[in-house]
């Protein structure tokens, strides 16, 4: 699968994207480079790469920023490279659509299995389930989840999801009816505890209902707010 995957390696220092290029080349990633923010949203939005490693901090457009204008285009899985102890930009990163964050300074052997596990779980991982008697898919009026090719489909029509945003509906949805506080999910979803700011899953949940409702409104209906607590999954019959 490797050789067939293109990362494209963001940040304004090259001695960084050098040594990223090439523990991930040892891998067969196919590399691609970016020296700053403006030039990496053109390359990203050109193009269709299967995963952006993407620094917070960078002259002209920050990470943040390009993170952000590409989200409103791409779902494309993004891995944010961030300063240690910029708490902020984490949060600001998780809030505009970032499925995964490194500490910089960085082990190139963390990077390398933290992409590893993102391809995997990405709808563009081009992972498929040959084994039928062990299909993992979550069927509801209006809405199936099939988590063995990560695929959402709402009415018959295939809804394009951040690896972020389809991990948050698939475990809404295994657990219909459960109400889950934003604490919960920040810890099971995004494996990560915020001392502060929970907007993170409140933007989340309104991005994944617009993409949901832009092909069906019964399904986006199926993600309850629960107010002064959090979310659930309902199915709906209608």
């Amino acid at each position: 699968m490797s050789q067939d995957v293109t990362i494209l390696v963001v940040d304004d220092e090259e001695r960084i994207r050098r040594l990223l290029r090439m523990y991930l080349e040892r891998e067969g990633y196919i590399i691609e480079e970016a020296e700053d923010g403006i030039e990496a949203l053109d390359k990203a939005l050109e193009k269709e790469y299967d995963l952006i490693l993407l620094d917070v901090m960078m002259p002209g457009k920050d990470g943040i920023e390009v993170c952000k204008d590409l989200r409103e285009k791409k779902a494309t899985p993004v891995i944010m490279l961030t300063a240690k102890g910029e708490e902020v930009n984490r949060v600001q990163g998780f809030e505009v659509g970032t499925d995964d964050y490194i500490v910089k300074p960085f082990s190139p052997r963390e990077v390398v299995l933290r992409v590893k596990a993102l391809l995997r779980r990405s709808s563009k991982s081009h992972f498929v389930q040959n084994d039928k008697s062990s299909v993992d898919v979550l069927v509801f009026p209006h809405l199936t989840i099939d988590n063995d090719a990560h695929r959402v489909t709402a009415d018959g029509k295939e809804v394009s999801l951040t690896p972020k945003e389809y991990e948050l509906l698939y475990f809404l949805a295994k657990s219909p009816d459960k109400v889950f506080d934003r604490e919960q999910l920040l810890k099971e979803v995004w494996h990560y505890e915020f001392f502060g700011d929970l907007r993170t899953v409140d933007t989340h949940v309104k991005r994944l209902r617009e993409k949901l409702n832009k092909v069906s409104e019964t399904a986006a209906k199926m993600i309850i707010t629960v107010w002064g607590v959090g979310y659930k999954f309902e199915v709906i019959e209608e």
